[in-house]
């Protein structure tokens, strides 16, 4: 029997806003890859689609192409982007028999002969109806979802050990002589990658992955687990216990938090268990809270309510294209929607800010969409990255998604400024 994959993004997507206001869930990054790249290293299957919401899959640049070999397979896997393989998926796949793999009354997986997957996979949309209209038999099993936007900070340490762990350390890339490496062999240095004099790489607490193209610069110091991503720059300071995806420019102090790719945070301030969305630039000394003073477990906003995380260090989340001014402070466990501008520094912004929102430090109003698209026409470019018609269509359809969002949050602002 031969298996094809599909990844689906299913309906309760938004409970990892703001990152999935920009990013299909299969996007997100956990440990060393994106939750489709996940999938497809377990699966060990070649990609038949990746199904999610339209206008999130053409703004997702860089995910994986279908494999033609796909068209052959005689089984279709279908596997939720949210769901973490595990134990549970090796006994599942063992069966013969079609079956949805449900755990908590959610699809992690379903098992699909191919001549059946025929109008269920590959064809967009919903992807998860269209399996619960195939009337297959439901299995339990034992899967955890990501529900959560700080559950892929709380997770990513320990994924990022496994996955750099099962991969060989090589040093293919430059390094100067007076950099310093400690615990050498859990260090993966990839060609054309660069550490510069005086930089450390520090791998004695978990692995540490410089990827292709990536530059480490002096006075920088990464404490692993990490991995840097592909083209990313580390200008001084350090970076600890995270994932930064391709093309960043970092410096200051980063720690135990996960990077989408294509954002900067270029000086000094503090970034602590955080999700960063793509094209995102924090001003100097923007620096997020992590941790509550009386050393409480951090709430957050999420659709429309308060989350008790349980947890005691929470930083902030950033959606896609968020703008930071100097100075600017985050409290703990703060929500920031994908376009927004924040500009008042030394004061802390709000705890949750909607997607396309303008915070100049007194009030909240809605950012101009053609002032925000001229502004990410203008970095993208930077970037070799034009933004493509097809990007402009979703990124003005998201803000059009936001609207009313956006004005019951100036509602708030206005009555609490008078």
């Amino acid at each position: 029997m031969t298996r094809a994959l599909v990844v689906f993004e299913d309906r309760r997507w938004s409970g990892l806003r703001p990152l999935t206001e920009f990013a299909p869930v299969p996007a997100l990054w956990l440990g060393d890859t994106t939750l489709a790249g996940r999938w497809m290293r377990v699966a060990s299957a070649p990609l038949l689609a990746i199904e999610a919401r339209g206008d999130a899959l053409a703004l997702w640049r860089d995910r994986p192409a279908p494999d033609p070999r796909a068209s052959a397979a005689s089984e279709v896997l279908a596997a939720n982007a949210a769901a973490l393989p595990g134990p549970w998926l090796d006994a599942a796949l063992k069966g013969r028999e079609p079956a949805l793999l449900v755990a908590q009354g959610r699809i992690a997986a379903a098992r699909i002969p191919a001549a059946r997957a025929g109008g269920a996979a590959g064809l967009g949309g919903d992807l998860e109806a269209r399996l619960e209209a195939l009337d297959l038999a439901r299995v339990e099993v034992a899967a955890e979802f990501l529900d959560h936007p700080w559950q892929l900070v709380e997770r990513n340490a320990e994924r990022l050990v496994a996955d750099l762990s099962a991969s060989k350390a090589e040093h293919r890339g430059e390094v100067h002589r007076l950099a310093c490496l400690e615990n050498p062999g859990a260090i993966a240095i990839d060609e054309g990658a660069r550490i510069e004099a005086f930089a450390v790489l520090d791998a004695r607490a978990g692995p540490i992955r410089i990827e292709r193209g990536a530059r480490v610069a002096a006075h920088t110091v990464v404490t692993g687990p990490c991995l840097v991503g592909e083209g990313t720059e580390l200008l001084g300071g350090s970076v600890a216990r995270s994932t930064l995806g391709p093309q960043c420019r970092i410096a200051g102090e980063v720690e135990e938090s996960v990077w989408q790719g294509w954002s900067n945070k270029r000086h000094h301030g503090f970034v602590g268990h955080s999700l960063v969305g793509e094209w995102v630039n924090l001003g100097a000394l923007t620096t997020t809270s992590d941790l509550k003073n009386n050393y409480g477990a951090v709430r957050v906003w999420i659709e429309g309510a308060q989350r008790d995380t349980g947890l005691q260090k929470v930083g902030a989340f950033l959606g896609a294209h968020v703008k930071t001014g100097i100075g600017t402070l985050l409290p703990t466990g703060a929500s920031v929607g994908m376009g927004s501008n924040l500009f008042g520094g030394g004061r802390f912004a709000p705890r949750r800010l909607p997607p396309f929102s303008w915070w100049d430090g007194e009030r909240e109003v809605e950012h101009r969409l053609e002032a925000f698209l001229e502004t990410a026409r203008h970095a993208m470019a930077r970037r070799q990255r034009p933004m493509s018609a097809a990007e402009e269509r979703a990124l003005r359809a998201c803000a059009a998604a936001g609207a009313a969002e956006r004005a019951a949050g100036m509602a708030r602002s206005a009555a609490a400024a008078s």
